[in-house]
């Protein structure tokens, strides 16, 4: 058996004796769910460590690692055993729990199996399942969970269906299903219509508009976990895995393509972070937030010369990292006070700071704070839209607004989610927890954590860590722009922050004293708590925003309610149409049969 069948092998068959294993034995389903998690990143390790690693049958190369996949099934095996960790105290207690660790097992070896693909068929046979197993995890999440379980295996698997017709084109124009062996030239229109069917698959998988509306409902209703592991981390690897290779490997770019990628980005990221802005429930914020950064992958790899493309998917790694370690301090939150609404939270730093302190990191790199990890992919973006520019896109300076103001937006919104969650007064109607201090449990906060590490190292190291060993040699050619010494920011910013903690303790060596809360001279009654989670909402009566956002509401943006109007008026006249009577379908019958002897006659 070759290496790479233990990544599919060994999550399937533990998942289906997860699946069989009796309730009473529910520590054994554990303790199988977790070691099949660590099996299989342990694999993961081994095969980065010695990739390339191929698999042939019949002289056709089937499954292979090479620089791009190597480190993306690094990531899928970390991810995994972190949410099985995660999930064991989380989901303790819960129903389905069997079906619950079987799926999510099912979905590793999935996903590892869309990575290793190197045809293109398996490739669509993985994805497919991936589709389904998307589905029955949201579907955990009992009946209220139904609507968005169903809405996202309508988008995801309506773009499979163009992922189809992407790939029927490819073999018609090549011969080929090998991912190796295609190299198409966007000249054409059979060429074109490929290349688009297979990027809005990515898209829908990754999250970009306008395939991006079943994130958030999901993020809602579907159980933490699911969300941190799927939306959140490996669906945006997949998506822009997918992405990357038709961009850099299985077409050859032109520039009308480019700019299109270029829009659907600056697009993403604009208006996915104007609609979290606005968001008064922790979830749909950070799914929000989920879409918007997508936006930055896709641009970075619109840009078309290495530093963007490297930045983007830089970005991929990163934002999985930082993404799933917001909602898994999310869920820690939920799990301590039953509510996610950023009305009813407030004051949770003294008492989780655990939780408080990976979801400041998270917040920090997602808004490209240095010296984190979201900073650097960014400046890496940054700079590829600046290539632009000097290769004389007269459009690079719109790009590069977008990508600036989005950061901006970013860190405005999760400034508010800091307060609202941690820092603010504590709500009155909020259930708190018994202890003054009183953290989840190691199997939580032990995730949490790590990801929160993994911020700092890839930010801190970026060039001697993720740089140089995963996205150099995925992505050659490249050459930086500007000069950025992270180790150098970092001992500035430590030094500050040292400087400014000296500050505060000489000027408060004096005994404190309690006064009275005021604001513009005016006091504020005790009882009048200043959430600041309405302070953005004036955004939304702002000229022709209160529009967007009153259609928004509307759900006028949203591609699968306004698929299901126009399916619906479509039904509506086939029943005018169906009247049940002999006579009318006879007339139809003849009409039918009338039209097909002219088509055969004229043929």
């Amino acid at each position: 058996m070759n290496l790479l069948h233990y990544l599919i092998i060994i999550p399937f068959i533990v998942g289906l004796f997860c699946l069989v294993i009796p309730k009473k034995l529910s520590k054994l389903r554990d303790l199988l769910a977790i070691g099949g998690g660590l099996a299989t990143f342990y694999f993961t390790i081994v095969i980065f460590l010695r990739k390339p690693v191929e698999w042939f049958y019949n002289d056709l190369l089937l499954l292979k690692v090479d620089n791009l996949s190597g480190f993306i099934l690094l990531a899928i095996g970390l991810f995994g055993v972190l949410i099985v960790l995660y999930s064991l105290k989380f989901m303790a207690g819960k129903e389905r729990l069997s079906e619950y660790y079987t799926y999510l097992l099912w979905t590793i070896g999935g996903a590892c199996g869309a990575i290793l693909a190197n045809n293109l068929i398996l490739l669509l046979v993985f994805w497919g399942f991936l589709g389904l197993t998307l589905y029955l995890l949201i579907g955990i999440g009992g009946p209220e969970a139904t609507p968005a379980a169903k809405k996202t295996f309508i988008i995801v698997g309506g773009s499979d269906c163009l992922m189809i017709l992407g790939i029927a084109i490819i073999w018609s124009l090549t011969g080929s299903l090998q991912m190796d062996n295609i190299s198409i030239h966007l000249t054409g229109l059979l060429p074109t219509v490929a290349f688009l069917a297979l990027a809005i698959a990515s898209f829908a998988k990754a999250g970009a508009m306008p395939m991006h509306t079943w994130i958030p409902d999901c993020a809602e209703k579907a159980p933490i976990p699911v969300t941190a592991f799927l939306p959140a981390s490996l669906d945006k690897l997949l998506g822009i895995y997918l992405l990357g290779r038709i961009a850099m490997d299985i077409f050859v770019m032109n520039k009308a393509m480019g700019t299109l990628l270029l829009i659907v980005g600056a697009v993403t990221i604009i208006a996915a972070v104007m609609m979290a802005l606005v968001q008064h429930d922790l979830k749909k914020l950070l799914s929000y937030h989920a879409v918007s950064q997508v936006g930055y992958m896709v641009l970075g790899i619109g840009t078309g010369n290495p530093i963007g493309i490297a930045g983007g998917i830089f970005h991929m790694l990163n934002h999985a990292i930082y993404k799933s370690c917001l909602f898994l301090t999310g869920g820690a939150v939920e799990h301590r006070t039953q509510t996610t609404n950023l009305n009813r939270l407030g004051g949770l730093a003294k008492l989780m700071p655990i939780t408080f302190i990976t979801c400041l990191i998270a917040a920090l790199s997602i808004s490209g704070v240095p010296p984190f990890n979201g900073f650097v992919s960014k400046w890496m973006i940054y700079q590829g839209v600046i290539q632009l520019g000097k290769d004389g896109d007269k459009l690079w300076i719109i790009w590069l607004v977008a990508a600036m103001f989005g950061s901006a937006l970013t860190l405005a919104s999760f400034m508010k989610l800091i307060h609202s969650v941690f820092l603010g007064s504590p709500s009155p109607t909020t259930p708190r927890p018994v202890a003054k201090r009183n953290e989840v449990s190691f199997t939580m906060w032990m995730p949490m954590a790590i990801l929160a590490g993994l911020c700092v190292i890839f930010g801190v190291f970026a060039y001697r860590v993720p740089l140089k060993n995963f996205i150099f040699s995925a992505v050659p050619g490249i050459s930086f722009l500007g000069f950025w010494s992270p180790g150098l920011a970092t001992l500035l910013i430590i030094i500050g922050i040292i400087l400014g903690a000296i500050i505060y303790w000489l000027g408060n060596i004096k005994s404190l004293r309690t006064d009275t809360t005021y604001v513009g001279g005016e006091i504020i009654p005790q009882d009048n708590r200043v959430t600041g989670v309405d302070f953005y909402d004036t955004i939304k009566d702002l000229g022709p925003l209160k529009v967007i956002y009153k259609k928004s509401e509307k759900k006028l943006f949203d591609i699968y309610d306004q698929g299901a109007r126009v399916i619906f008026l479509f039904t509506k006249g086939l029943k005018k149409i169906h009247t049940g009577l002999l006579p009318t379908y006879l007339i139809w019958v003849l009409m039918g049969t009338v039209i097909l002897f002219f088509i055969l006659v004229k043929g």
